[in-house]
């Protein structure tokens, strides 16, 4: 409709151009003696308007000439700017597929034309340490520092983390620790960063301090974060192992739940076992087992034997009731027993036991008791099987290997 209603008025424009001259008697005179020159008014005007188009197009003609070198280098650097673009995407795109090579060739190639120095610099350095060219990565970072001196948080992002693959975390930590000086707002990343140079350095009340940070950042799901922090107590747990009163006062500090929690409690009965608390290991055993059952757990019971023996039986006979084929619980209580000089219920409590599941710690207890008794042969015939049970264990862990003599 737009175009119908220009084509009506360009027709109705030049009929009324047409009507307006041809009823022009107008002329123009010229004069210049000795020279006189007459025209209509009508050819003038034609001859003014093709005048003004032909200087009009001359002037445009001449400044486009004039303008012709600069768009040529502006088109020969967008060409090259389009080219150097196309690169970098096509070595991220490789980068993220794993093809590392690839990556690498077409992020230098951005970076020599300059293209985003900070972006191609750390993707060919990544690229060229995952191809374990050294060399060549530790160039990229140079000429990342030099090129982007502003993007500082890119390069020692990048420095840490091929730092933290050649395990050396405390260079690496020194890294993080510039970072923070920085940006007081510490990003996810850079926090996961440090929080696996804190784990290679065996710092784990900072690894402890840097978890609850990720968790409230929702940085991890829930279960990693439960398996970093057990992780971090059973350490932390093994290095108080060195004071009574340090191991007393860091047990006391962990959360509830933690310290019901079988594993941690076998390191710390072990630590307080070896500083001499057998009251502390008692108490932390049974804790423990009160709240989840564990036979591994209940397998240390028996070497917590303090001043009330007589309780300690007891209490693994309430056990019993709720875990009647139990076998460790069997050899705890024939332990407890024996110990308490019950021998007639010790034998039958290890009885019980090997009757369950036949260990050879079992075995030898059951020998010990019975040459107690002074039946000697059959106690012989105990201890060859608990040999024999030991042997066929030894067996299976090493693979039946032996290592040859020097």
């Amino acid at each position: 409709m737009k175009g119908l209603f220009w084509v009506l008025a360009l027709f109705a424009a030049a009929v009324g151009l047409t009507l307006a001259t041809r009823y022009n008697p107008g002329y123009v005179l010229i004069a210049q003696s000795p020279y006189r020159v007459e025209i209509s008014l009508n050819l003038f005007v034609v001859i003014l308007v093709l005048g003004f188009v032909l200087a009009y197009g001359f002037v445009r003609l001449a400044a486009h000439t004039l303008k012709l070198p600069a768009e040529v280098r502006a088109f020969r650097l967008r060409r090259a700017r389009d080219k150097a673009r196309a690169a970098m995407l096509a070595g991220l795109k490789a980068f993220f597929e794993g093809r590392y090579a690839k990556a690498e060739r077409a992020a230098a190639e951005a970076l020599e034309a300059g293209e985003s120095p900070a972006v191609n610099g750390a993707v060919a350095a990544r690229a060229a340490h995952e191809l374990r060219n050294f060399d060549k990565r530790d160039g990229y970072l140079a000429k990342l520092e030099a090129e982007a001196p502003d993007e500082k948080v890119v390069r020692l992002m990048a420095e840490a983390d091929f730092l933290l693959d050649h395990r050396r975390f405390e260079d690496a930590l020194k890294l993080l620790r510039q970072l923070r000086e920085g940006d007081t707002r510490q990003h996810t990343a850079a926090l996961r960063l440090e929080l696996k140079a804190q784990q290679q350095a065996k710092n784990w009340d900072a690894v402890l301090e840097l978890v609850e940070s990720l968790k409230q950042r929702d940085a991890f799901d829930a279960t990693l974060v439960d398996q970093m922090r057990r992780h971090a107590y059973l350490e932390n747990l093994k290095r108080k192992a060195l004071s009574a009163p340090g191991l007393r006062e860091y047990w006391q500090k962990l959360p509830a739940e933690y310290r019901e929690d079988p594993r941690i409690a076998a390191v710390a009965a072990q630590a307080f076992l070896s500083l001499g608390g057998c009251a502390e290991a008692q108490e932390a055993i049974e804790q423990s087992l009160g709240e989840q059952w564990d036979t591994e757990l209940v397998s240390l019971y028996a070497d917590c034997r303090g001043k009330d023996t007589t309780r300690q039986i007891e209490r693994a006979e309430q056990w019993l009731e709720e875990h009647p084929q139990d076998a460790a619980l069997l050899l705890v209580l024939a332990r407890l027993c024996a110990h308490q000089g019950l021998w007639g219920k010790a034998q039958s409590y290890v009885e019980a036991s090997l009757s369950v599941e036949p260990s050879h710690t079992a075995h030898l207890l059951l020998a010990e008791l019975l040459e107690k008794a002074g039946r000697s042969e059959l106690a012989h015939q105990h201890t060859r099987k608990g040999l024999d049970l030991a042997l066929a264990r030894l067996k299976d862990v090493t693979g039946g290997r032996r290592k040859a003599a020097l």
